[in-house]
């Protein structure tokens, strides 16, 4: 009976030692998987700040394709502005200005778009956008987008008016070419047949004949044109500034600077021109998405001189963020900016204007504004 006792105590004190170290055992699991675990959320939260972070200061701009000058901005927005955290330049490949336009009042996540100030104007005579006076506002005019019409030197077409009756290629379906040569086509009272097609495929269909010219509307000196060589046959056909043209597009010219290959030295090849401007959706001031365009305007006004420095696009040496858009208004945020700092560097100069006239001066030798003119013109 003693021993029976003796054998069950021993086994109590051996099932009782089990247990502790069970216990302790457990604890330490519990311990360490508890560490871990906490670990795991510390980097998970760590990870949510810094998504919120991101997504808070990131703001996208809509641009166009490789044949064209947007992205180029668009990229350059991002290289002078990118701050970490704080502000983030993300760019999209866009179709161009009439499909950005598109963009920017109805495609979710998209911020900012570039596109022809002419555009604007279609969409809101046709109202295929609906009413969009209220919707769609500009922060700012960047620059001038030259109409380049190419044609095969020996298919001896020397103006525009021989284009009538043959096959043209507009550009992409959506882009701000394809809209702007139709409307460009329709006022000069010129027919011809419509096809889309990038630059690349229609330089290959001019080659061959298919088409008898292609047209590209973007800012000079663009990827997709210094390819070309007039030693290979192709030529850039003048686009007169008819009167007819004179309500939307400005005067401008290809020169040998812009096209070595293309434009002997010293000449020019008169063509027109749109102005390039930088639209938003227009959010109600407190709303998130007003806030993210506001830090963007601050950032970008302020650093203007910036993208006017090498190696930036030859191009944003015309922006001029004081300029107005006639008949649309601009973003709210960008307006107060430009009320305060009135005066500063960044607006518009005297300077710059004289540069102007000189330029339209050449562009139009016969007329040259006088005094009153010449303020009305300043004051625009």
């Amino acid at each position: 009976m003693v021993r029976r006792h003796r054998r069950r105590a021993g086994l109590a004190r051996a099932i009782y030692a089990a247990t502790l170290s069970f216990i302790a055992a457990s604890c330490l699991f519990v311990a360490a998987a508890s560490a871990a675990e906490q670990k795991k959320w510390v980097k998970g939260a760590t990870q949510t700040r810094l998504s919120e972070a991101i997504n808070q200061n990131t703001i996208t701009i809509v641009s166009g394709n490789l044949n064209a000058t947007y992205l180029s901005i668009a990229y350059d927005l991002s290289a002078v502005l990118d701050d970490g955290e704080n502000l983030r330049i993300l760019p999209l490949v866009g179709k161009g200005g009439g499909q950005n336009i598109r963009d920017v009042r109805f495609m979710k996540g998209v911020d900012l778009g570039i596109t022809q100030s002419n555009l604007l104007g279609h969409f809101k005579r046709t109202n295929e956008l609906g009413w969009i006076d209220d919707k769609i506002v500009y922060i700012a005019k960047l620059f001038n987008e030259e109409m380049h019409l190419v044609v095969r030197a020996e298919a001896g077409i020397t103006a525009i008016e021989q284009l009538a009756g043959k096959t043209v290629n507009f550009s992409d379906i959506g882009s701000g070419t394809q809209l702007t040569t139709r409307d460009i086509f329709e006022r000069l009272g010129i027919k011809v047949t419509e096809v889309n097609m990038g630059q690349a495929d229609a330089i290959e269909k001019l080659k061959t004949g298919e088409i008898a010219a292609t047209v590209l509307i973007a800012g000079k000196p663009t990827a997709s044109m210094t390819k070309l060589r007039a030693a290979d046959g192709f030529r850039f056909l003048p686009v007169p500034f008819a009167k007819k043209l004179q309500d939307d597009y400005l005067p401008a010219a290809l020169s040998d600077d812009d096209y070595p290959g293309m434009v002997e030295p010293g000449r020019r090849i008169d063509t027109i021109a749109v102005g390039a401007v930088l639209i938003a959706y227009n959010w109600w001031s407190g709303s998130e998405g007003y806030r993210v365009i506001d830090k963007f305007v601050q950032a970008f006004f302020s650093k203007l001189p910036e993208f006017q420095k090498p190696p930036r696009h030859p191009k944003w040496r015309e922006a001029n963020i004081a300029a107005t858009l006639t008949g649309w208004t601009r973003f709210a945020a960008a307006q107060e900016w430009l009320d305060k700092n009135r005066g500063k560097p960044e607006l518009a100069t005297l300077e710059q204007f004289e540069q102007f006239l000189i330029a339209r001066r050449f562009a139009i030798p016969d007329e040259t504004p006088g005094p009153e003119a010449r303020e009305k013109l300043f004051q625009e």
